[in-house]
C-alpha cells in the first residue's frame, strides 16, 4: 500500500475527475477542483495532463467508457438480458450511492455546448464511448438471435433510455424512471431474441 506521501496515480486523478464531472458537469468544474476531489496536488495533475482540463476530461470519459464496457463484457455470454441487467444495475448503484448527486460523466460532457465550433476531444471521446456500448449490446443481441438491424436499433435505444433515465432519476431524486425503463427494455429485448 503506498504511503500517504506518495504521488497520486494518474488513474486516481482520472477516476476523481470522472466522478466530479458526473456530479457537476464539465463547464462547472475546474481542473483545480478535479485535482482537489482526487486529493492530488495541482502540479501532479498538470504533470499527467499537460494540456489541461480538456485532456483530463477526455481521459475521464474514456475511463468511464471502459469501466462500463468491462461490466457489459462480463455478462455478454449470459446474453442480452443479463447484459442489460448489468448496465441498469451499474447506473442504479451510482445514482443511489451518491444520493442522486452523480450521473454519467459521458452524458455530462455530451450535453454541454462546446466553447467553439470545433468538436472538443472530450465530446469526441463521448461519442466513441456511446458507440462502444451500443456495439457491445448489439453484438449480444445478434449473437442471441435478434435481427441485425433491430439489434443495432435496440442497442441505441437501450443506451439512450438508460442515460436519459439516469438524468431523470437525479432530477426526481428517485429510481422510478430507471426502474420503469428497465421493465420496458427487458420486454423489448425478450421480444427481439425470441422473435
Amino acid at each position: 500500500m503506498p504511503s500517504s506521501n506518495s504521488p497520486p496515480s494518474r488513474e486516481r486523478i482520472v477516476a476523481g475527475a470522472a466522478d466530479m464531472i458526473s456530479r457537476r458537469g464539465l463547464s462547472a468544474t475546474s481542473i483545480r477542483e478535479m485535482a482537489k476531489h482526487a486529493k492530488a496536488p495541482l502540479g501532479s495533475t498538470y504533470h499527467y495532463f499537460p494540456e489541461g482540463k480538456q485532456q483530463l476530461a477526455t481521459e475521464a470519459v474514456r475511463h468511464t467508457g471502459e469501466w462500463v464496457a468491462r461490466s457489459l463484457r462480463r455478462e455478454l455470454e449470459a446474453g442480452p438480458v443479463a447484459t442489460l441487467r448489468a448496465f441498469l444495475t451499474l447506473w442504479r448503484k451510482i445514482v443511489v450511492d451518491s444520493d442522486f448527486h452523480a450521473g454519467c460523466p459521458v452524458l455530462a460532457v455530451s450535453i454541454e455546448e462546446p466553447p467553439t465550433d470545433e468538436i472538443p476531444p472530450a465530446l469526441a471521446a463521448a461519442a466513441e464511448v456511446f458507440a462502444q456500448w451500443e456495439t457491445l449490446l448489439a453484438a449480444s443481441l445478434r449473437d442471441h438471435g435478434a435481427d441485425p438491424r433491430r439489434a443495432d436499433q435496440l442497442a441505441t435505444l437501450v443506451v439512450a433510455a438508460v442515460e436519459g433515465a439516469v438524468a431523470m432519476c437525479r432530477a426526481k431524486r428517485a429510481t422510478e424512471p430507471l426502474d420503469r425503463a428497465a421493465q420496458q427494455l427487458h420486454a423489448l429485448i425478450a421480444d427481439a431474441i425470441e422473435g
